[in-house]
């Protein structure tokens, strides 16, 4: 399936393509275009918007676009969950409300000035999120075996 989102991948966008890609369609196709084409160059093209304005997966009140994601593909897996909470922070410009979203979107802006190209840019950044992702599901099962 295509995916189409803004171009210039931000911490956000990085980590909503990390979602999709690994929870969703794993057969996903990226394209980044300007913000102002990409809605109707996704209904063109048949491909499906996010994290952009008027995009059915975009933030909704306090949810960020990869909480909007998670609930409209009703994931709920607690690391998935947890995660979504430091996205969440770094979305809303308050990483103060989750210690890891400072150090993550410094490591994001890091990658798109190493990696200017979007494509290039996720491809590398997964690797974070994949690492952020084993260290969210370890978070929930000391929990479990805490509790």
């Amino acid at each position: 399936m295509l995916w189409m989102t803004r171009s210039h991948v931000d911490f956000c966008r990085a980590a909503c393509s990390w979602l999709i890609a690994r929870f969703i369609d794993s057969d996903a196709q990226f394209i980044f275009v300007p913000q102002s084409e990409v809605l109707p160059l996704a209904e063109r093209e048949g491909a499906i918007p996010f994290d952009v304005p008027g995009a059915g997966l975009y933030r909704q009140g306090d949810l960020s676009t990869f909480e909007a994601i998670l609930r409209n593909y009703n994931l709920t897996d607690r690391a998935l969950l947890r995660m979504a909470k430091i996205v969440n922070a770094s979305e809303s410009g308050k990483p103060e409300k989750d210690p890891p979203a400072a150090g993550l979107e410094a490591i994001a802006v890091g990658y798109s000035v190493r990696y200017p190209d979007d494509l290039q840019n996720l491809e590398h950044q997964f690797e974070v999120f994949d690492a952020l992702y084993a260290w969210c599901r370890l978070g929930v099962a000391r929990e479990k075996f805490w509790n």
